[in-house]
């Protein structure tokens, strides 16, 4: 009986570890992953790695969102500008030592966006803060 409990609860462990993506990630490894979910527009993927509060703007339209609901609203934008490509253009720190990554999205109409992302660090997980896309 213990031993079924401590096999269970091993098991447990793992997949919260491999489950958590953000959880001791790097700064770097938060921003190629990022990249590779928003080059396959990928809205389940990108979420593991922003913030229990992310600010997403897209143009005009910008608001502070949970994740679940952050992932409908990415959901919504790739599906109405599914990627052709993403690439990054420039990535830097500010003064503060923020990380931002600002790159080029191009959706399958041929509509490009320049992208904004701020990677942050929370309880010494890197995340990302802000998210967002103008179109150009």
């Amino acid at each position: 009986m213990k031993a079924t409990f401590a096999i269970t609860l091993f098991y447990l462990l793992l997949q919260f570890f491999v489950a958590s993506p953000t959880l001791a990630q790097s700064e770097e490894e938060v921003i190629d992953f990022a990249q590779t979910a928003i080059e396959s527009g990928s809205a389940k993927e990108l979420i593991k790695y922003v913030h229990s509060q992310v600010e997403l703007g897209f143009g005009e339209n910008r608001g502070s969102y949970g994740k679940s609901q952050a992932e409908f609203v990415l959901r919504d934008f790739f599906t109405k500008n599914p990627p052709r490509a993403f690439e990054y253009v420039h990535k830097g720190a500010s003064k503060e030592g923020l990380r931002y990554v600002i790159g080029k999205y191009t959706a399958q109409d041929g509509t490009t966006y320049r992208s904004y992302m701020l990677i942050k660090t929370y309880e010494g997980n890197h995340v990302i803060e802000t998210l967002d896309f103008a179109k150009e």
